[in-house]
């Protein structure tokens, strides 16, 4: 008979095959679980390596805390990957297909330009293959997440920040050229949201089969889950609609101006609606070129600004009444996702992206008000008792 964790997540028959284009194997229509019926029944089968880890995340519906009334909203954790981000998928996708061309061979080093967490994940996959990395990354994203990067063996480039996102992608694009090494091109990459087509997209369309779904709700960083997620439901299911937020200091795709480009699809320079904002990872000062073969492509149908601090305490309310540990991108995908679930017509179901842990934002603005000594509060607590106070 078949293990127990097979009645939850059969590997199909044509697994290999699948696993030969991601980084997991292909996972079948199952029937349905609710509740905590799964726990103790592992899932069915053992990894090789770390990044066969890579997706399957799961969707978890937002309480009445903080969802609107007579509306669903589900978040799919992308934390729950192997290095805590989405851009895990994406590592994967651009490794895997440049092992694929024989771009890549034993030895070889790997150079690309991040905000963080694709260099987490792109430095994830070369510990695991053996490749050495190079990150470049601008001045002003989280100190965390160069140690992150550090700790996993690359060697992290800092450029300055003035030269914005453009600044780091010259920077790696410099490097790349000067010594030969193997260039991501996190933004231009066509495997990027490719990879999120056959997992992310797929993997919403399985659980949410059979069931409503209205709004597909999210931002874009490289534009690969808007894409290519977007896309596989578009295909599926028509009627979803796609609602793509934008930090409102940046409405780099609302201002209608698109971005000046290289042969090579990359942008030539800073984008003239760019300004500063706190969302690490979305819109940066230039509009990618995946984002905007995927506007072409697949289009999107609502358009949400999303204010700074409004991220930013989306965030904290996500801890505080779901214990959903998210970054700030993720606070800014679940405003959308509200902001939308407020318009969207009574019994309305929606699905937000949460790409990333609130661990990559220690140093930032989200925890700026969170102290590491005890407050007044807890010291009345502490003196409530006699023994054990610190002095």
């Amino acid at each position: 008979s078949s293990p127990r964790g097979s009645r939850f997540c059969r590997i199909s028959s044509d697994s290999a095959s699948t696993a030969s284009m991601s980084c997991f194997a292909g996972i079948t229509a199952k029937p349905p679980v609710t509740g905590t019926a799964d726990r103790g029944c592992g899932r069915g089968r053992l990894y090789d390596n770390i990044t066969e880890t890579v997706g399957n995340t799961p969707c978890v519906k937002i309480s009445e805390a903080m969802c609107p009334p007579g509306r669903t909203i589900y978040a799919k954790c992308e934390y729950f990957n192997p290095m805590s981000s989405v851009k895990d998928r994406l590592a994967c996708a651009i490794i895997e297909d440049a092992e694929r061309q024989g771009k890549l061979k034993p030895g070889d080093t790997v150079v690309e330009a991040t905000s963080g967490n694709t260099g987490i994940a792109v430095a994830m996959l070369c510990a695991q293959r053996g490749y050495k990395c190079v990150i470049t990354m601008a001045e002003p994203f989280s100190i965390e997440r160069r140690k992150l990067m550090r700790f996993l063996g690359a060697k992290v480039i800092i450029t300055p920040k003035a030269g914005k996102g453009t600044g780091m992608v010259a920077k790696a694009r410099e490097l790349a050229e000067k010594h030969g090494w193997f260039l991501c091109r996190q933004f231009e990459n066509e495997a990027n949201a490719e990879f999120h087509y056959n997992t992310t997209g797929k993997e919403i369309l399985a659980d949410f089969e059979g069931k409503r779904l209205d709004y597909y709700v999210l931002g874009y960083g490289t534009g690969g889950t808007f894409s290519g997620a977007g896309r596989a439901i578009k295909e599926k299911r028509p009627d979803v609609k796609i609602a793509l937020g934008e930090p409102d200091a940046a409405p780099l795709i609302s201002s209608g101006t698109k971005s000046e480009r290289n042969p090579d699809g990359s942008a030539t320079g800073s984008h003239p609606a760019f300004k500063a904002h706190p969302i690490q990872g979305w819109t940066p000062d230039f509009i990618p070129q995946i984002v905007e073969d995927g506007i072409a492509k697949t289009g999107y149908d609502e358009y949400i600004p999303i204010p700074g601090q409004a991220a930013i305490e989306m965030s904290q309310m996500l801890a505080k009444t779901q214990g959903i540990f998210t970054g700030i991108s993720g606070g800014a995908s679940m405003y959308a996702a509200i902001e939308m679930a407020k318009k969207a017509e009574e019994g309305s179901v929606l699905v937000a992206m949460l790409a990333d842990t609130g661990e990559r934002y220690l140093s930032t603005p989200l925890f700026e008000a969170i102290q590491a000594d005890m407050n007044a509060e807890e010291l009345e607590i502490s003196k409530s008792t006699p023994n054990f106070q610190l002095g």
